[in-house]
């Protein structure tokens, strides 16, 4: 076991970085879905999506992420169907709104007639959503973006149609993580988190100043973290490590013998 977690840290620290440059940060995935409408198709176009990282509406704050732009559908994400516009890795800390930019490929189809929708104030200034999430470091959250097109479509008197969105923004936890100190820092070992079912699902190296660790994005649940060392020191474990939704499970002082 102690030869197969070395082999294991030879090939991780060939491709990781230290682990204090991303233990600040936080894991956010954005999903689109939609209510029901009474259309055949109703499709907008995204092309970029801006998150605020601030208290206020300044443009200062805002921060443009990657994202899976194009034009989607709508009623193809109804009765808990989505898709993923974005999943990005960004400091902890607030978001308090998302805006959605949108380009000029909105349309609707009704009695199979497919009519352009006017959207001037999203083309210029986007759509924007208020979230108030708050990011804790090693915790994946997703926040889904649901666009009510039923609401949304506003019918013109001249057989025209308006996009007047309403989209409601709602964010969730949907992992865990575990923390804690390695000591001595010098043993440097790579960390491992092994399910009940004997699987690796997180990996990490200690920070090589402080020993502290992070593993991100664990599902909840019971788990063993597996500590292999540098030559000259002994690998160690926890076992019965608790990982609960949205929090950050701390395991306290792994000492390395």
């Amino acid at each position: 076991m102690k030869k197969l977690f070395q082999i294991f840290s030879v090939l991780l620290i060939a491709t990781a970085c230290s682990n204090s440059d991303n233990n600040e940060n936080a894991q956010l995935e954005i999903r689109l879905t939609d209510a029901p409408g009474d259309y055949e198709e109703v499709n907008i176009d995204i092309q970029s999506v801006e998150i605020n990282a601030s208290e206020t509406d300044s443009d200062s704050g805002w921060k443009t992420i990657d994202i899976h732009g194009g034009v989607y559908n709508l009623l193809k994400l109804t009765n808990g169907l989505d898709t993923v516009l974005s999943h990005v890795e960004l400091p902890a800390g607030h978001i308090s709104q998302i805006r959605l930019i949108l380009g000029e490929n909105n349309s609707v189809k009704k009695n199979g007639i497919l009519t352009p929708l006017k959207t001037p104030s999203a083309q210029q200034s986007g759509l924007k959503v208020k979230v108030n999430a708050d990011l804790t470091p090693g915790i994946t959250y997703t926040i889904l973006l649901d666009f009510d097109a039923a609401r949304s479509i506003v019918e013109k008197g001249n057989g025209g149609f308006n996009l007047k969105p309403v989209i409601r923004g709602v964010s969730e936890a949907t992992s865990g993580a575990i923390k804690g100190v390695i000591v001595p820092a010098a043993s440097k070992p790579a960390i491992f988190a092994v399910n009940m079912s004997g699987d690796t699902v997180a990996t990490t190296y200690s920070d090589t100043t402080s020993g502290k660790f992070l593993l991100r994005g664990i599902d909840p649940g019971m788990y063993t973290v597996k500590v292999s060392p540098k030559p000259n020191y002994q690998p160690t474990e926890k076992t019965a490590v608790s990982v609960s939704l949205g929090v950050v499970t701390d395991v306290g002082v792994v000492n390395v013998p």
